[in-house]
């Protein structure tokens, strides 16, 4: 018995060790670490809801262990696989300005003073070739995109190979010669991303090693069949492309082009839609491609799609290995160490020293990422290259720059113009502008200005950046105002003319400069340069009477165009030049420094009026931008000039009066106050602008400058007495796709009657 006993208790153990054992194994099974992939679909600015799913589905507790996605799915998803979080990326979308990054409107201090000109004068600008005019072949380069994803990727820019990002990523492009499919699972991910997200018409397309690519989504947009082959057990798609839309929503290049590629991925997503294990789908039908100023009401509704599926996240959540590392959340870094600049590259016209000069890196160095993207910006700003794909790669202890450079075959280009003002009139102006003219890194232009008054402007130079450039410059102007006659009479001596008033002044001006150039300190422009000046007044209000009585006015002289004239001399000067402009726009600033220093020292003259000495004449002018409150800014500048010499040549006085930002010579503007109004050999002048943005480009404006102007007031001493003369103004301002449209009423206290200034498209 017991013998028999002591089986009976063995035979029980085993079972109990036999049942636990299977209880064990069976629990081990449940506990299985299930490997999750995520799959994220291309559709512009739609691809932001990813971001509020990515936010639900760590809020389940989901482990990613692989992304794939297609173009704005491939930027989420390589973002997420580097390490940020979802806040994190919900923090950085929502603090950036996706429209202003498409647009890529570089900032305006990323352009040289040639650049800045140039934007700031032309409405439209075309491509030339074998005398026929294109089109653009993007809306965009995508530069400022670029540069901001190798800012945020800058923790893994040495992992070379995908597989080994804190999550394995893959993306899709598309080879556009032969319409194949381009596995992007290597190389430099901000490359990588870009390549995938070129949407057509609206990015100009990637070359990657020897590549021509498009957005991926033209063949793959929602490649759920390269997570699975990377390991992925169970596998969510997030699912926000484009679906085919009626003739009305089709209102740009853009959405036709996304209409026509989704012929063929509507289809395929019936099908794939069924693969995944979650299908995240929000409804984002009322959002375009473009609707990247919604983007938090977009990441919202994502959000919204993905807490419908929340059960299903959960389940899914407690079958993974409860032991996962924590990615940690990745700051960018401010500082990194340039040791070497190395370019590559199809390029043959522009020399290493015009690349360095424009960065205006002096490596080796530490500079910060906004250093280094303001140098990407200011040699992207040229127009010579196309979108700079460049790298930061380590060398061991520092960093090299890699840029890979790809010059723009595009080198002549037909611009055009529009403006109206109360001084010039109407006009319409024709540029030809013709890169590598003559020689590596240089430019010729010339503008032809058609109108009420003709005009030329021919510029010539070869720019160097921070190196020394130099250029010809050749401008003719000329225009007619009706001014008070006492301004001429006191400037050259011409005697009364019966009870003449008023005269219609004709100015003829005709400059000739060369010059060398410098950019200094990064901000200032130097320039020193010799000047060749022809200057013509004359009425032809006083030509009657002086025909009636020569004997009365011996000390006037008709020209050959019937005109009473005033002056009719050549001028020969040497100048030197100081500016620095960091205003964020020239018309309507907000913020930025600028200084304008003059120096001419007139050393030769053909003398028409027989009273010529050598004299200098100095003028500067300094100002300030800022923002005191939301949609409210405040320009404050103030300027003086003076003349050093004994000569009586009034022709470059200043002369105060009327509006504008491109008068000639020393015609200074004045509020409260008709052109040509206030003359003197010296001044000094205060202005202050108060902008009101009432509405995106739309400016209210409330102005007032005050001034003392006459002979020699630095030498008496009068330049620092109560101002003599004031105006106001206020006004309205649009910025147009051909300038800026603006109008004006000015008064003074001093004269009874008020001036309505009224300006149309850039100044030229």
């Amino acid at each position: 018995m017991r013998h028999n006993s002591s089986m009976l208790k063995h035979i029980i153990v085993l079972i109990t060790f036999l049942i636990s054992g299977a209880c064990i194994a069976q629990d081990t099974i449940v506990k299985k670490d299930i490997k999750v992939g995520l799959v994220l679909s291309g559709g512009g600015a739609k691809g932001l809801a990813h971001i509020g799913a990515l936010k639900v589905i760590e809020e389940a507790g989901i482990k990613i262990d692989y992304i794939g996605g297609t173009s704005m799915g491939a930027i989420i998803g390589a973002l997420y696989a580097s390490g940020y979080s979802a806040a994190n990326l919900d923090s950085i979308f929502r603090a950036t300005n996706l429209n202003l990054l498409i647009k890529d409107n570089l900032p305006r201090s990323a352009k040289t003073f040639y650049e800045k000109e140039d934007s700031e004068r032309y409405a439209l600008t075309l491509p030339f070739k074998n005398f026929k005019v294109s089109v653009p072949r993007a809306y965009s380069g995508g530069q400022n995109i670029y540069n901001e994803l190798v800012r945020l990727l800058y923790h893994v820019k040495d992992i070379d190979d995908f597989n080994k990002l804190p999550i394995p990523f893959v993306c899709i492009a598309t080879d556009i010669e032969n319409g194949k499919e381009v596995v992007l699972n290597k190389g430099y991910l901000p490359q990588a991303i870009m390549a995938s997200g070129t949407l057509p018409s609206l990015f100009e397309p990637s070359q990657l090693d020897d590549r021509i690519l498009i957005d991926g989504g033209v063949v793959n947009n929602y490649p759920i069949e390269k997570v699975a082959a990377m390991g992925a057990d169970k596998i969510i798609g997030v699912d926000v492309q484009h679906s085919l839309v009626n003739r009305n929503e089709l209102l740009s290049a853009t959405e036709i082009l996304l209409q026509i590629n989704n012929f063929r991925s509507t289809d395929a997503m019936i099908e794939k839609s069924k693969v995944a294990d979650i299908y995240i789908k929000p409804d984002i039908s009322m959002h375009t491609v473009l609707d990247f100023d919604k983007g938090n009401a977009i990441v919202e509704l994502g959000e919204d799609a993905a807490r419908e599926k929340y059960d299903q996240l959960r389940e899914l959540a407690s079958s993974q290995e409860a032991e996962r590392p924590q990615i940690k959340t990745i700051k960018s870094n401010d500082t990194i160490a340039l040791n070497r600049i190395i370019i590559s590259g199809k390029n043959d016209n522009y020399s290493r020293g015009y690349v360095k000069g424009k960065l205006r890196y002096n490596l080796p160095a530490k500079i910060t990422f906004e250093k280094l993207q303001k140098g990407i910006s200011n040699l992207g700003a040229t127009g010579n290259f196309q979108t700079i794909r460049y790298k930061i790669a380590s060398n061991g202890l520092n960093e090299d720059l890699e840029l890979p450079l790809i010059e723009n075959q595009e080198k002549t280009f037909i611009r055009l113009g529009a403006h109206y003002d109360d001084l010039y009139k109407s006009a319409a102006m024709i540029n030809v502008t013709k890169k590598n003219f003559a020689m590596a890194d240089d430019v010729a232009s010339f503008d032809f200005i058609l109108g009420d008054n003709v005009r030329y402007n021919l510029e010539y130079y070869v720019d160097k950046g921070s190196y020394w450039s130099f250029g010809f410059n050749s401008r003719f102007n000329d225009f007619g105002k009706e001014i008070d006659f006492d301004v001429i009479r006191g400037n050259y001596e011409v005697p009364n003319v019966g009870n003449v008033n008023n005269i219609n002044l004709g100015v003829t001006d005709l400059t000739n400069q060369f010059y060398i150039q410098t950019v200094w300190q990064e901000e200032f422009a130097f320039t020193l340069g010799v000047e060749h000046k022809y200057i013509k007044y004359g009425t032809r209000t006083l030509a009657e009477l002086l025909n009636q009585s020569e004997s009365t006015f011996s000390t006037l002289r008709s020209g050959n165009d019937g005109r009473t004239l005033f002056e009719k001399s050549n001028y020969y000067s040497a100048y030197a030049k100081l500016k620095l402009d960091t205003y964020d726009d020239r018309y309507f600033p907000t913020r930025g420094l600028l200084f304008d220093g003059d120096f001419h020292f007139y050393a030769f003259s053909s003398d028409f009026n027989n009273n010529f000495k050598e004299y200098s004449i100095s003028k500067a002018k300094l100002g300030g931008a800022f923002s005191v409150f939301r949609n409210v800014s405040i320009n404050l500048e103030t300027e003086g000039g003076f003349k050093l010499g004994t000569s009586n040549v009034t022709s470059f006085d200043f002369i105060l009066g009327g509006y504008g930002t491109d008068l000639i010579n020393n015609f200074v503007p004045f509020l409260g106050y008709d052109f040509l109004s206030l003359p003197g050999n010296s001044y000094v002048k205060a202005y202050g602008r108060i902008d009101y943005e009432i509405a995106p480009k739309n400016h209210f404006m409330f102005s007032a400058n005050f001034a003392n102007v006459d002979d020699d007031l630095f030498r008496t001493g009068e330049w620092f007495t109560e101002p003599t003369f004031s105006g106001y103004a206020i006004g309205y301002g649009l910025e147009s796709f051909i300038g800026p449209v603006q109008v004006l009423y000015s008064w003074s206290p001093e004269i009874n009657q008020g001036n309505w200034f009224f300006s149309v498209g850039y100044w030229f």
